[in-house]
């Protein structure tokens, strides 16, 4: 197979993978409201904690990095790397934001993004320690992402400076996703992930 038929089907490969919607799968399967229609209406993790608890939001956080590390570090072991290498990584992410399988409604890409950099660039600790101390202090599960995309691309010039393009492709992308979000935080009207039942 030559290297460019290679990288197309990698790219649809990743994109078809992102586009299987964990949070609207372990809803069905937990029997849980469609993740659509309740809370925020995201079908993303922090919707689903607000919906039907940790351990139903754990499961679709993890599936959902999965389906970005998957196919990104496929793609590497196939010998695919630098800017194809992020590419692949980003269609899974607008896989995930734009699912095929689900009228290309889907969720906004945070923990796909976190899967897909991390096993291209090294940088797990980082884009996790990250989120997890914003969540922690602000409890603002959307802060906790603007401010690790915001700083993806820095970790990225320290780690492995050849993905410094699709990582920053990649996190804007994640902050447009957020542009409702941004302006409900400065607002103030922003839900908070724990101990605010504000819809």
């Amino acid at each position: 197979m030559s290297t460019a038929l290679l990288i197309s089907a990698m790219i649809i490969v990743a994109y078809l993978l992102g586009s299987i919607s964990s949070a609207i799968l372990v809803c069905r399967l937990k029997g849980l409201p469609d993740p659509r229609s309740e809370g925020s209406k995201n079908p993303g993790a922090t919707n689903v904690l607000r919906i039907g608890g940790v351990w139903a939001a754990a499961l679709v956080f993890f599936f959902d990095m999965l389906k970005g590390a998957l196919p990104a570090y496929g793609a590497y072991l196939l010998g695919i790397h630098g800017f194809w290498l992020g590419i692949v990584a980003i269609s899974a992410c607008i896989g995930h934001m734009f699912p095929i399988f689900f009228q290309f409604k889907g969720g906004k890409g945070v923990a796909t993004a976190l899967g897909a950099m991390a096993s291209i660039s090294y940088m797990a600790v980082s884009l996790m320690s990250t989120w997890l101390l914003v969540v922690l202090i602000s409890r603002y599960s959307s802060l906790a992402a603007l401010i690790t995309c915001l700083l993806a691309p820095f970790y990225t010039l320290w780690f492995d400076s050849r993905f410094i393009l699709p990582v920053s492709m990649l996190s804007l992308l994640i902050i447009w996703r957020h542009k409702d979000n941004i302006l409900r935080l400065v607002r103030g009207e922003e839900p908070k992930i724990f101990g605010n039942k504000k819809r």
